[in-house]
């Protein structure tokens, strides 16, 4: 089902301060990896945002989208400083990780491997 006008609006400024408020929080680059808030869609009634997490060259994935659940409250409350005016009710928020760039990264390394193989083949 495609996002309505609204549903987007309000999913780009959730991505827009949720980006800002982990930065400010120190956890857009944790442990020589990086978090990025890669999506945000809102469902039709407006109340619950799933907030997609990129996250690179972060060792345990789980165990950081775990560090930003304990701090959630402080991370909502933040957001309603921010979007209170317009909004009437600050969204639930779920976090999910998105793994996009990970399988860019495998789809990147079986085209090499299969590169490599054609030219080791050519070579003989």
């Amino acid at each position: 089902m495609q996002e309505s006008k609204r549903q987007k609006q309000i999913g780009q400024l959730l991505q827009k301060e949720l980006s800002e408020i982990f930065q400010r929080m120190g956890f857009n680059v944790l442990e020589g990896g990086m978090i990025s808030i890669s999506a945000v869609r809102i469902t039709p009634d407006l109340l619950e945002a799933r907030v997609y997490l990129s996250m690179f060259q972060i060792a345990d994935t789980h165990e950081m989208v775990n560090r930003i659940k304990e701090r959630m409250g402080e991370i909502k409350k933040e957001l309603g400083n921010r979007v209170g005016k317009q909004l009437r009710r600050i969204p639930e928020i779920s976090l999910f990780l998105d793994d996009t760039l990970e399988y860019v990264f495998k789809m990147e390394e079986l085209f090499k491997k299969i590169k490599d193989d054609e030219a080791g083949k050519e070579n003989k």
